[in-house]
């Protein structure tokens, strides 16, 4: 066992306001990346314990659909102000089960406060409105209500992020929620789970199960007493969600797979351009959805941004993420170390040169070196299917219909980037390119307030702002004379 796995938390489900953990159910191991050693044993929920959260959160939606907004806020409010107060314990949960530095988790920590600030906030502004009336004495009201309760399924790779912009988007709408977070990383949404117990939220409004993904999904997405389903993962997982809710005319709101565009145009700062994208390329270790990979360079400045990227990547610390100093972790399992060596060793068998990493750190852990491959093809295994790793690959072009036709020639379209100060190239890219984000000159791609989604495979609906909310919500329409 990890030496780590003393400060892990003991594991459990959270079901109707109580913790139930192991009892007879079967259990599986959590592994620390860094060691690729346990930290401990996670209960799955049975059958009886799936349908005992339905019917919780199905029990306790007439009354949370009740609860006045402001003491839905207060809860909300309560649980970002926990969420700060024990930030530091919450870091270190994450950096244990995902492996990345410790930094990265206690930004993470503090946006997933933002997220309950934000829905604490609007949870008081889901407004309805009048319509004038053709005739004199009738009132036309438009109302809106909460959807119901809701399925939710989040992915482990950001564990505190993702369940918290699910949770608290839902509550702030008055949706009871069944959760489903990833086996990979449950103490952090337990964590979560733990917050909103302790600021209020009352029993059956909020239950978290762990199990077999297929089966536990299936048994949450089919039953009766579900209404919307939330779900972020992988394009392929997401499809079957997706055909499962229209099953049922479920609405779903579905975060999937992307494969991130870059175009840096000839009038960019090459240097400058390759210090922005390898941060945001190298952030948890290249294990984001949004992040940077396809680096579609104007043939003139190609060089300088290839080899300053490169530089930056060979000078890229990588350790365990307790580490002082240390700026990428491990990677989250031996699935995602053993697509990097493919990748990459694909790249080189079609012609591509490695600039920087490109082979596996020790043999203890998920290791793998900050990796900038140039020349790639658009038969690539890499600029095909989304890395999920630090692995940047390096094209050229020379017009921008070549740019704009290579960003939008794959099936996704979650988040692009764009480097220029061309005010007439600004606009025609953001106008032409198919994602559901774009970033110019930076690479922050969602804030609380903002809308986060992706158009064609990368998804449906909207996660974040105002946006976000109304995916929970339900309009009536009443006329009344």
């Amino acid at each position: 066992m990890s030496k780590d796995a003393m400060e892990y938390p003991r594991l459990a489900l959270y079901i109707n306001g109580e913790w139930l953990q192991g009892a007879g159910r079967a259990t599986s191991d959590v592994l620390d990346p860094a060691t690729a050693l346990p930290l401990g044993a996670l209960p799955h929920a049975t059958d009886a314990d799936v349908d005992a959260a339905l019917a919780a959160a199905d029990a306790a939606f007439p009354a949370w659909r009740r609860t006045a907004p402001l003491q839905r806020s207060a809860i909300l409010r309560n649980a970002a102000q926990l969420l700060r107060e024990r930030s530091e314990a919450l870091s270190r949960i994450i950096t244990l089960e995902l492996g990345k530095p410790l930094t990265e988790s206690r930004v993470e920590v503090n946006k997933a406060a933002e997220l309950f600030d934000w829905s604490a906030e609007e949870s008081r502004r889901i407004y309805g409105r009048i319509i004038p009336a053709r005739e004199s004495g009738t009132r036309q009201m438009v109302i809106p209500e909460p959807i119901g309760p809701v399925a939710a399924f989040s992915g482990w790779n950001a564990p505190a992020i993702t369940p918290s912009r699910k949770i608290a988007s839902a509550l702030a709408a008055g949706c009871t929620v069944v959760i489903k977070p990833a086996e990979e990383t449950p103490a952090t949404a337990l964590f979560l789970a733990r917050v909103l117990h302790d600021s209020g939220l009352p029993a059956g409004v909020l239950n978290m199960v762990f199990g077999d993904p297929g089966r536990v999904s299936d048994r949450m997405i089919q039953s009766p007493l579900i209404r919307a389903v939330t779900f972020t993962g992988s394009t392929a997982i997401g499809t079957k969600v997706a055909q499962l809710a229209a099953a049922g005319l479920k609405r779903s709101v579905l975060e999937l797979g992307g494969h991130a565009p870059v175009l840096v145009f000839a009038d960019a700062d090459p240097e400058a351009a390759a210090a922005t994208l390898i941060q945001a390329k190298l952030r948890n270790a290249g294990q984001i959805c949004t992040s940077p990979t396809r680096m579609l360079v104007h043939e003139s400045i190609a060089q300088p941004f290839a080899r300053s990227m490169a530089e930056h990547a060979r000078r890229w610390r990588v350790g365990p993420g307790m580490e002082e100093g240390v700026q990428m972790g491990p990677l989250a399992n031996a699935r995602r170390l053993e697509a990097m060596q493919s990748m990459v060793e694909d790249g080189r068998a079609r012609g591509g040169s490695v600039l920087a990493g490109g082979e596996r750190i020790g043999t203890q852990g998920y290791f793998f070196q900050p990796t900038v491959m140039q020349a790639y093809d658009d038969t690539w295994r890499a600029a095909n299917v989304e890395p999920f790793g630090p692995l940047a690959i390096i094209g050229t072009f020379s017009t921008f219909d070549q740019a704009v036709a290579e960003a939008n020639r794959l099936p996704f379209g979650l988040a692009a980037y764009v480097f220029t100060n061309q005010a007439d190239i600004i606009v025609n890219a953001t106008d032409a390119i198919e994602s559901g984000t774009v970033c110019v000159n930076h690479c922050l791609h969602s804030l609380p307030e903002t809308p986060f989604g992706g158009v064609k495979q990368s998804g449906l609906g909207k996660e974040g702002g105002v946006e976000g909310l109304s995916e929970f919500t339900q309009f009536k329409y009443v006329t009344q004379r």
